[in-house]
């Protein structure tokens, strides 16, 4: 049976999210929920119907009967925050993943909730994906690795082999973290550093190889 879902967001990200979503014949996507004014008022986003902002969220899933959905929203502080919101009105709500038919996942993968995995991402052996985590176009996640949840790894990162990501931490554009590399949550590692040491929490790392931004 058809599952009626929502996207929440109406910004690039989401544009990629939605693309992987239309493959997938399981959900039919019955709206957009985003605090866009400009779309709000347009009705309309990347031609799907905007049906409001999120603080109506219990009447919206009324009216337009969904009970799933996934947040596509990029900054992951901001996914954070979107996902509390909606349990808060919706307790019973349940998030999807959006995976794209062309992305490579090892069987021994395992995937949380409201995960997006992107065209061309790789994710190799006994890899754990936590909640609400992205892994974005072309990136790759060797075997042995976690991404908590609302971490996230752009556009044609790589992670060697049992790397440790904790909650909210994000890999940059073309970034790479070599093996057995641990880093702390809410970090942020910038495009195109390489990561060779473990790194702490909350802090900005760039370069090559990484280290704190001055």
């Amino acid at each position: 049976m058809t599952k009626s879902i929502v996207v929440f967001g109406s910004g690039g990200h989401a544009k990629v999210v939605i693309d992987s979503l239309i493959f997938n014949r399981e959900y039919k996507i019955v709206g957009v929920v985003t605090e866009n004014e400009t779309h709000i008022k347009r009705g309309e986003f990347y031609g799907i119907k905007v049906l409001g902002g999120d603080a109506n969220l219990k009447k919206l899933a009324e009216e337009f009967e969904f009970n799933h959905g996934i947040i596509g929203i990029g900054d992951n502080s901001l996914r954070e925050k979107v996902s509390a919101k909606v349990l808060s009105a919706l307790s019973d709500f349940q998030f999807i993943n959006a995976v794209h038919p062309s992305a490579q996942i090892a069987p021994s993968v395992r995937l949380g909730e409201g995960i997006a995995i992107m065209a061309g991402a790789v994710i190799n052996a006994d890899t754990k994906i936590d909640d609400h985590a992205l892994v974005n176009t072309n990136a790759s996640v060797d075997h042995d690795c976690h991404l908590h949840s609302f971490s996230s790894v752009a556009p044609g990162a790589t992670l060697g082999g049992n790397v440790n990501l904790d909650t909210a931490v994000a890999i940059g554009l073309g970034a790479s973290v070599i093996q057995n590399i641990s880093i702390g949550a809410r970090t942020v590692v910038g495009a195109g550093a390489v990561v060779v040491t473990d790194i702490e929490t909350s802090v900005t790392v760039i370069g090559v190889p990484a280290r704190p931004k001055p």
